[in-house]
């Protein structure tokens, strides 16, 4: 008799809600070719982001510093991963510097991969990025996403200290998840994290996201909603999850417009200034009318 081969359960079909526009080719090739050009990556390529035509169309970039490899490996990301990253490019900064002033931006996105190799986690080197956009775009607004810095929050103050406009520090998903999904990172640090960022500089917004889709309860949404405020988060952004490659976690389920809308709902309920939901946001997504409308 034949043995019996076990399948895995098909993975569920894209909606057409997910389907976003990929026609901008030369926008992308060219904002590619400036980034390339100053030795430059932003997390929209290497995090696969699917408002990439979007948002190069409309000269928007989330810059990644601290080079395009990270020490982590995180069940969601196709970030590139190496044990032993390359030294920090001293001039990256000041290049975050010219490419978004080139860009024409005023509201300046910057984030980072994990640099546990380094003694700071890099964050001497973060805020030296946020110093030189502001000394390049006199009257620039700068969003901070960062890591988790191992929990020092020596490390967190020294970029707070370099007066970024948002603190942003993304708990990515449910406490009974993070094996899975942030294996080598703690759901109560990450909210130590920001919480002490909206105690060091209570001027500045505080902002967090998670992605849905990966097998977390409704209960649990809420939850993490609720720790987020207590946190004092002051904004929240909630997106699907999407499989960048065969190599990361699957998607369990494709959350409706509906059920996001509900959470939207929900975290507004709870007192946050803005709860940006919906299956294409994304942490970075439209941040400045995300901040325009936190402030409104």
């Amino acid at each position: 008799m034949d043995s019996l081969i076990q399948l895995e359960p098909a993975a569920p079909r894209l909606p057409d809600w997910l389907r976003a526009n990929k026609t901008h080719f030369a926008a992308v090739h060219d904002l590619k070719a400036g980034l390339r050009s100053l030795r430059l990556h932003t997390v929209c390529e290497s995090a696969r982001c699917p408002n990439l035509h979007e948002c190069f169309h409309a000269r928007r970039a989330t810059f990644m510093i601290l080079g395009n490899l990270c020490t982590r490996g995180c069940g969601f990301c196709s970030v590139p991963k190496s044990r032993r990253p390359l030294p920090l490019d001293p001039e990256e900064p000041a290049n975050v510097a010219r490419q978004a002033l080139a860009m024409g931006l005023r509201y300046v996105v910057i984030t980072s991969v994990n640099r546990d190799d380094l003694q700071d986690g890099g964050s001497a080197h973060f805020a030296e990025a946020v110093r030189e956009v502001r000394a390049a775009i006199p009257g620039v607004t700068v969003e901070v996403l960062t890591p988790d810095f191992q929990g020092d929050l020596t490390a967190v103050a020294r970029v707070l200290d370099a007066a970024p406009d948002v603190f942003n520090h993304n708990i990515e998903t449910v406490p009974r998840l993070y094996r899975a999904v942030r294996p080598q990172a703690d759901y109560p640090q990450s909210l130590r994290v920001l919480s002490f960022a909206k105690r060091h500089r209570p001027e500045a917004l505080t902002k967090s996201g998670a992605m849905l889709g990966l097998g977390e309860t409704a209960d649990e949404v809420h939850r993490l909603l609720k720790d987020l405020r207590d946190a004092d988060v002051d904004v929240v952004t909630l997106g699907q999850y999407l499989q960048p490659t065969r190599r990361n976690l699957r998607v369990s389920e494709y959350v409706s417009p509906a059920q996001f809308d509900a959470y939207r709902d929900y975290g507004m309920s709870l007192g946050f200034r803005m709860v940006f939901s919906g299956p294409l946001v994304r942490s970075s997504y439209m941040a400045d009318s995300v901040h325009s409308q936190a402030l409104a």
